[in-house]
């Protein structure tokens, strides 16, 4: 099944509070948090591959448009 735009947000959304929990002073288990960051990642790059296919879309073009809404939300309106 093909994701819609608002499904790559919300993925995009994961990996990037997942950074930030890596990135964090209290960290904690360091190697699980990395893996957290790491599988987050690759489940968006995996949805965006297959959105773009199905659109009929550079996959940059799909990748950039939802980091855009999602790391500069006032930009993307």
């Amino acid at each position: 099944m093909a994701h819609t735009f608002e499904d790559l947000v919300q993925l995009e959304q994961a990996p990037v509070q997942a950074h930030a929990r890596y990135t964090a002073p209290d960290i904690g288990d360091v190697d699980a948090v990395r893996r957290a960051w790491v599988d987050a990642a690759a489940a968006f790059q995996a949805a965006v591959t297959e959105h773009a296919q199905a659109e009929d879309r550079p996959r940059i073009q799909v990748e950039m448009a939802v980091k855009k809404t999602v790391r500069h939300p006032e930009l993307a309106a």
